[in-house]
């Protein structure tokens, strides 16, 4: 929850610079430097997992499926926007939706994608959609988890989560869904994490 607070704050104060202080250094060049960082930072997470070897020793096909949900589900209701938002393409709301709460790496993606096809202008404003709804859906994750549970279930914690199921969530689907649930969580958190980048991308090309 803080951590998201921190985010939006920077990006107030982001936003405020950019109206007040006429930048003069090339932004396209660090906003990738970021990016290249931020999937350095991908990968080592991953790779330095503890749980890691053990989740895969114990990895059963019908683990998947929940990982799998979480994909189709935000895809589907991403889609189920666009009839709300004329503005933005089909294509374009799944692009944001395939952050699955990574608004980071999300965001950053879609503005290098999109840059080059639709301007910066509205290549910023995107990114900027995809940044606030993946902060959103961590938030009422972390603050819904009980009643989450409560009328959905506990696998359905783990697939809110998004991303966040293998780290800030994690606490929390340990305590509402019990231990038993924290290999799953961790498996799909990575599953996740993995696919953003892909999907992100893929959607932007479209």
């Amino acid at each position: 929850m803080r951590g998201s607070l921190r985010v939006v704050l920077f990006f107030c104060i982001g936003c405020a610079v950019g109206v007040f202080y006429q930048v003069e250094f090339d932004t396209h060049h660090i906003s990738m430097m970021i990016l290249y960082a931020l999937m350095l930072q991908v990968g080592i997470s991953i790779g330095s997992n503890k749980n890691l070897k053990m989740i895969i020793a114990h990895l059963r096909p019908k683990m998947l499926m929940i990982p799998l949900g979480t994909i189709v589900g935000t895809l589907l209701f991403s889609a189920l926007a666009s009839l709300l938002l004329s503005r933005w393409s089909v294509f374009e709301c799944m692009a944001v939706g395939s952050g699955f709460a990574y608004y980071s790496l999300s965001s950053l993606l879609i503005m290098q994608f999109k840059e080059p096809s639709i301007g910066v202008q509205l290549a910023s404003e995107l990114a900027t959609i995809a940044l606030l709804a993946n902060i959103f859906r961590e938030m009422m994750a972390l603050l819904g988890t009980p009643l989450i549970q409560k009328y959905f279930g506990r696998f359905a914690i783990i697939s809110a989560a998004g991303v966040n199921s293998m780290d800030v969530l994690l606490p929390s689907i340990t305590r509402y869904s019990g231990k038993e649930m924290i290999p799953l969580a961790i498996l799909h958190g990575i599953l996740i994490d993995l696919s953003v980048p892909i999907f992100v991308s893929y959607f932007c090309s479209l």
